[in-house]
């Protein structure tokens, strides 16, 4: 967290080599505390603090930090500094405590060999070296450790063979075996003499480990867990140590080199193995050789929650009886070499969510009762060669997120009954035969995150403009089809949209600015169309594109290799004979004729004079029709109304009286919150949209001004116009009186973030993990476009959970700017020179609300964008632990912020378990259980991070809206991100 490292000086050196010699005539206890300092001594680095209080006058250590002692016998019996970032290598003085029982120094930065010298530690029987950078093989003395019950030493560097005194040594009592994700090889460390009965854990995932099961295994008679995944192992399934496991719970083979019985044709022998296992929950072949059919006695494992079979040789047809697994929420088998159709019996399977069924030979229509599998979230049914069409039924399942049916024989229209799947977040039916139009209901899916791909198949039509509405996906892919028309500029609403591919139509007209002016698009492909007209210079201005085809169309005009298209060749302009430029290998342009140009001068001289008039008759039209002029003298009062609403004339009018209508007078009934500057108020227009009424009290109030008020009116306004972010409220216009100024918004049918973090009417309706972390990533976006991206720079100034509203997919949407600052410049370090001059008559208001306030705001300083980032690291530690900033606990001159520093990291257990159970977090599965662990610390993490005391310390927005983008990414697909090693950005 910032703090410097600890190290050990010439006084302490001194003070250990002391310890060290007169611990033969001192007492244990004294010896034990002087293995304690030489184990300190191999510390390099101690961030977090974790051996500074080792520094204290003790004469056993036992008061030190993370030390455990006998009260009876005065002896040190644990040491635990997990999770301490402690840099260094393991001393083995540490293994002197001849008392010590437990020693947990996982998820550290630990380096070098683990010394031969732990088989002095014979008291030992808990040992977790886990997740650290240790190298070198396994002492072979760890053997000597008989009374050890537990050992971790997975997620490490680790190499050679494992001694198989470790878990053959003739009294073990081991229970847990972990070497996971390591580079061990040999065989699996047992022999025939082996008699570890107490054994329920063993994991050697990700090793290199080679040979066969050995059959000794059959004797671990209580093993509950064996995962062997992803090494060198051969042979065939060991299907005869399985008979006399009763208590198998999790088996992983996945990613070896098994075969089937009989010659790799025959899997019947090994499901059969498993008829005793009556708890197995979990089985995951994948990745073999395994060949042979999928025989029906798999339908006998009836515990079975999740199954995968993919990246197999498996032949056949898909057996009915798989359908008695009526727990299975899991079936994976994909990429085999099934054949057939797929059995309408699936659908009895109620609880499944996800099936994947992809890369086989299956034929066929896709069975309509699939639609009656309402938890179903993921179907996967690619490469094959289904043909029909695509179920209306379809429309049934509400769970679904990704549909992927692409690469098959699909033919007809695409069913507009897909609309009504409104979880829907990726929809791929690319590579097929379907024909027909795009129906407006699937192309207006909000609720789209990923991508939507309909490439390749006979589309037709134009380009719907429901696709406008898609503010969130991140790729759209329309290319190879027959599609026509024009490219409607309202695809300039795609806020979020990377990639865009429309190459391979027969669209026709100008490409629209608003489409370049995207402020996320990486990549655009519109080759082999018939667009016209010169390509606008919002592409050249863009400071995110990167890849683009503009190949074989009618464009025409000058190019340059500025901007954008400083990095892009010849190649993405082909095809286009009226095209020219200085990119390199493209046609130069040639100088205009002196008579054309002549020309040209004398038209430009005729027309100015009469633009002038038709201008001055414009603006002399204008005043007579303004309904509110900006400024506005009624009877003694001059008010300035707003200045957004004068000039954008897209907003509709909305009359006092319609609002007074609309919200039933304004009654109490209508009301759903107040704030500093007013109340808001839920209405109802004529043609029934539902609307969210801000009014301003403009009668001044404790302490406000009028011209306070009428500032954060302008102020608000002025930043709801500029602004334009999927994750910040949309303005619907304003009625603005002297008298009367209201902003009329959007209704948000979730309420806010507050409404869910602390509800009153029903406690039980908490946010889940997946909606918490998707919360958390809008929040973050939309503040990182405010301080990054926005034509001005906006500091919020006012961030918290009333704040933070959540529309009918539970997005989250920034609102509230009454006391927001606009920043000038896009530099941070000279906002606080520029952001006095933007609105000077709000330095007197409070940036902020109590316990959401940066400390340095209590000194005096400008709002700055570092400060949104403080508010926004005290919502995080908010929203985990379930504590306003403004509790009781935080009330005696403590701030929530500084209370979970002093609980990190040792204290966090009863936090995190805690934030478990608020977000219904009770899945059996242990992997998603430790996922959703490692996310919530990570949102503690964060958190922290962004409310240190020094601004400069604190991260920026963006980096902070790219860690949580990356958790966000961890749940959906936990295999593919990688997580950066270094902390979040200061820069």
């Amino acid at each position: 967290m910032g703090q410097p490292y600890y190290t050990f000086y010439n006084s302490d050196l001194i003070f250990l080599i002391i310890s060290i010699i007169s611990c033969h005539v001192a007492s244990p206890a004294r010896s034990d505390r002087a293995s304690l300092l030489s184990f300190a001594s191999g510390v390099t680095a101690d961030p977090t603090g974790a051996i500074a209080s080792w520094r204290s006058p003790s004469p056993d250590g036992c008061d030190w930090a993370g030390i455990t002692c006998d009260e009876k016998i005065n002896r040190v019996v644990e040491l635990n500094l997990s999770h301490k970032s402690l840099h260094g290598t393991i001393s083995p003085a540490i293994f002197h405590l001849s008392k010590l029982e437990i020693l947990d120094l996982s998820g550290n930065f630990f380096s070098g060999r683990i010394p031969s010298e732990i088989g002095l530690a014979i008291a030992l029987k808990e040992l977790s070296l886990s997740s650290n950078y240790l190298t070198g093989t396994i002492p072979t003395e760890m053997g000597s450790l008989r009374e050890l019950v537990y050992l971790n030493l997975g997620s490490n560097k680790l190499s050679g063979e494992i001694p198989t005194s470790i878990l053959c040594n003739g009294t073990s009592v081991l229970q847990y075996f972990d070497l996971s994700n390591n580079s061990l090889v040999g065989k699996i460390p047992v022999d025939d003499q082996c008699e570890a009965k107490e054994l329920q854990y063993i994991l050697l995932w990700s090793n290199r480990l080679e040979g066969k099961v050995p059959p000794v295994l059959s004797n671990f008679t209580k093993l509950e867990w064996l995962d062997l995944e992803t090494n060198f192992l051969t042979g065939e399934l060991p299907s005869e140590i399985f008979r006399a496991m009763p208590h198998l719970t999790f088996l992983y083979l996945s990613n070896n080199r098994f075969s089937g019985h009989n010659g790799n044709s025959d899997l019947e022998p090994f499901f059969a193995s498993l008829a005793n296992s009556t708890n197995l929950k979990e089985l995951d072949l994948a990745g073999n050789d395994l060949g042979g059919e999928l025989p029906e006695i798999v339908g006998d494992l009836s515990s079975l929650v999740q199954i995968n079979l993919d990246r197999n040789l498996i032949h056949g047809s898909i057996p009915q009886q798989i359908s008695n697994l009526v727990n299975l929420t899991l079936l994976n088998l994909s990429s085999n070499r099934l054949h057939g159709s797929i059995p309408s019996e699936l659908s009895r399977m109620s609880s499944l969510e996800r099936l994947l069924i992809s890369n086989n030979s299956l034929s066929g229509q896709i069975p309509s009762s699939f639609g009656n599998m309402s938890r179903l979230g993921l179907l996967d049914l690619s490469r094959n060669r289904l043909s029909g069409t695509i179920p209306d039924s379809f429309a049934n399942l509400v769970q679904l997120r990704r549909l992927l049916l692409y690469d098959n024989h699909l033919s007809g229209n695409i069913p507009p009954s897909l609309g009504q799947c409104v979880n829907l977040e990726i929809l791929d039916l690319s590579d097929n035969g379907i024909s027909g139009e795009i129906p407006g209901e699937v192309a207006g899916l909000t609720s789209l995150k990923l991508y939507l791909n309909l490439s390749r198949n006979l589309l037709t039509g134009n380009v719907p403009l429901e696709l406008s509405k898609m503010d969130m996906v991140l790729a759209i892919d329309l290319s190879s089809n027959n599609l026509s028309g024009g490219l409607p500029p309202q695809l300039g609403s795609c806020i979020a949209l990377e990639h865009l591919n429309l190459s391979n139509n027969a669209l026709e007209g100008q490409f629209p600015a608003a489409i370049g002016s995207l402020p996320y698009l990486k990549e655009i492909d519109v080759s082999f169309n018939r667009l016209s007209g010169k390509l606008p210079a919002t592409l050249q201005e863009s400071t995110t594109l990167k890849t683009m085809n503009f190949s074989y169309n009618k464009f025409s005009g000058n190019v340059t290799n500025k901007g954008a298209f400083s990095s892009v060749a010849a190649s993405s302009f082909l095809g286009n004979e009226r095209l020219c430029g200085s990119i390199e290998a493209m046609r130069k342009c040639r100088a205009k004729h002196a008579r054309r140009f002549l020309i040209e001068i004398l038209l430009s001289l005729l027309a100015i004079p009469m633009l002038c008039i038709l201008g001055c008759l414009l603006m002399l039209r204008s005043k007579v029709a303004c309904r509110i002029p900006v400024l506005r003298r009624n009877d003694d009062y001059v008010g300035y109304e707003d200045e957004a609403m004068s000039e954008e004339v897209k907003y509709p009018r909305i009359s006092r009286r319609q609002l007074v209508e609309a919200t039933e007078g304004f009654s109490s009934s209508s009301l759903v919150g107040s704030g500093r500057f007013g109340h808001v108020y839920k209405g109802v227009l004529k043609d029934k949209t539902a609307i969210a009424v801000k009014v301003l009290d403009c009668v001044p109030s404790g302490g406000e001004t009028s011209i306070s008020i009428s500032e954060s009116f302008k102020r608000e306004c002025q930043i709801l116009k500029r602004t334009r972010h999927r994750n910040l409220i949309k303005i619907i216009t304003t009625c603005s009186r002297p008298d009367f100024k209201a902003l009329v918004l959007p209704l948000m049918s979730n309420g806010s973030l507050d409404d869910h973090l602390y509800p009153i009417d029903d406690p039980k309706h908490r946010l889940d993990l997946i909606q918490l972390v998707g919360i958390c990533s809008d929040v973050a976006e939309g503040m990182a476009y405010l301080h990054h991206h926005a034509p001005v720079r906006v500091v919020h100034c006012d961030l918290k959970p009333s704040n933070i509203l959540l529309n009918e997919k539970m997005t989250a949407l920034v609102t509230d700017f009454g006391i927001a600052r606009l920043v000038g410049g896009s530099d941070e370090s000279s906002s606080s020179t520029n952001e006095s001059s933007s609105y000077t008559s709000t330095d007197a208001l409070l940036c902020g609300s109590v316990g959401y306030i940066a400390p340095e705001y209590g000194l005096g300083k400008h709002a700055s964008p570092k400060g949104d980032v403080y508010s926004f690291g005290v919502l995080l530690l908010e929203i985990v632990t379930g504590k306003r900033p403004t509790d009781q606990l935080f009330r005696a001159g403590s701030s929530l912020p500084e209370w979970m520093k002093r609980q990190y990291p040792d204290r966090l257990g009863p936090i995190v378990e805690e934030a478990m159970t608020r977000y219904a977090i009770r899945t059996i599965d242990t992997f998603d259980r430790k996922m959703s662990t490692d996310i919530i610390l990570e949102l503690v993490e964060i958190g922290l991070i962004c409310t240190q005391h020094s601004p400069v310390a604190r991260p920026t927005m963006l980096n902070v809206a790219h860690e949580i983008g990356l958790l966000k990414q961890y749940l959906c697909s936990p295999a593919n991100v990688v997580f950066p090693e270094e902390q979040l950005s200061t820069n």
